[in-house]
């Protein structure tokens, strides 16, 4: 896998932290880093995704159809 360098500015109790475990399992700070962020971005990504979407329906930027019109297309209507 191709990598890349960032740079991220951490509280050092954290970073203390990643000290430890990696001392103590013989990895690297940087693998520990880059699993923590590799397991939280689907979460992220999906949380901030369904905030879009509220903001992007309070501005009336999002169709929608009412429940009558819903059972009507899934074939529901009385």
């Amino acid at each position: 896998m191709a990598t890349t360098t960032a740079a991220l500015r951490i509280p050092e109790d954290l970073a203390a932290r990643y000290s430890r475990l990696a001392e103590s399992t013989g990895r690297t700070k940087t693998y520990y880093m880059a699993e923590a962020l590799s397991e939280s971005i689907d979460r992220l990504e999906y949380e901030y995704g369904i905030l879009k979407k509220v903001e992007d329906f309070r501005a009336g930027r999002l169709e929608t159809i009412t429940l009558d019109e819903l059972e009507e297309s899934l074939g529901l209507a009385d």
